[in-house]
């Protein structure tokens, strides 16, 4: 019960790591109010969970204080967690639709800050809080999720790091994750897939990612939850202005079985047969 009565705002809890957090954070003890645009799924959390849902698009500024002022209307709000966030495909620069472009900033960005711009009041009244923003490996290294991806989750790292300045003089936390290969419904978004599609696809996506890092298994909602836990706690409270990567090791260096087949490719290309 680490988060015993705490109050908690969650974007983006209908699925995935925002389901697995929700799920984790009411066993911890913690009133949750988690929002999503897919009603139905929703309320399904919302019955598992007990938790409060909120049918809002996380990108719109309105849907944001509406959204935090349910949170408030239990008395306080300990925790935000801007997890909403979507895909996109790769694509050559030069075939890029800055359209898209702007629907992700839209999403990971200014819709994070938009949650930020309404409980950071309510933050600073009661002198404390934790928010916890949803960043990615693609923010640290090029070449995990499209160029667009990547700028919006880079972009959420820096604005964490900003928040975490100015909000931790009223003792305001703020933190980032930034997770690796994660079996979601994410990567069937992103190739086009619809909703309940993608979501029926994270378990077949598990297999193709145990070779993805270097611990061998796929990275799993409740690796992000657990780390999600951790930054709510007060177990974490000088913590402040840190991004936590929970990736298995991806971002670290290439596998030796990597290196060792790049090796075997040199050999053969210089007539080097010898093992």
């Amino acid at each position: 019960m680490r988060l015993k009565d705490k109050v908690a705002v969650v974007t983006g809890g209908t699925s995935g790591i925002g389901r697995r957090i929700v799920e984790r954070f009411v066993e911890e003890g913690a009133h949750v109010v988690f929002s999503g645009r897919r009603a139905s799924l929703g309320a399904e959390v919302a019955r598992a969970t007990g938790a409060m849902f909120i049918a809002a698009d996380a990108a719109r500024e309105e849907d944001a204080a509406g959204t935090v002022a349910a949170a408030a209307k239990l008395g306080r709000l300990d925790i935000l967690v801007n997890n909403a966030g979507m895909g996109s495909p790769y694509a050559r620069v030069e075939k890029l639709n800055l359209d898209e472009f702007d629907r992700m900033i839209a999403v990971h960005v200014r819709g994070a800050l938009a949650h930020m711009k309404y409980a950071a009041p309510i933050m600073r009244k009661q002198k404390s809080g934790s928010i916890i923003n949803v960043a990615s490996v693609g923010a640290h290294r090029a070449g995990f999720g499209s160029i667009f991806y990547g700028a919006a989750k880079a972009a959420l790292m820096h604005l964490t790091t900003y928040a975490a300045v100015e909000l931790g003089e009223d003792n305001i936390r703020a933190n980032s994750l930034s997770p690796g290969g994660i079996a979601t419904g994410i990567f069937g978004k992103a190739l086009g897939l619809e909703d309940d599609a993608a979501e029926a696809s994270a378990e077949r996506v598990k297999g193709e990612l145990v070779t993805f890092q270097p611990i061998p298994r796929a990275g799993l909602p409740e690796d992000v939850a657990a780390a999600a836990v951790f930054l709510a706690s007060d177990e974490s409270s000088f913590i402040n202005g840190e991004d936590i990567v929970i990736d298995g090791g991806v971002i670290r260096g290439r596998r030796p079985a990597e290196v060792r087949a790049h090796g075997a490719g040199l050999k053969r290309a210089l007539g080097n047969n010898e093992s």
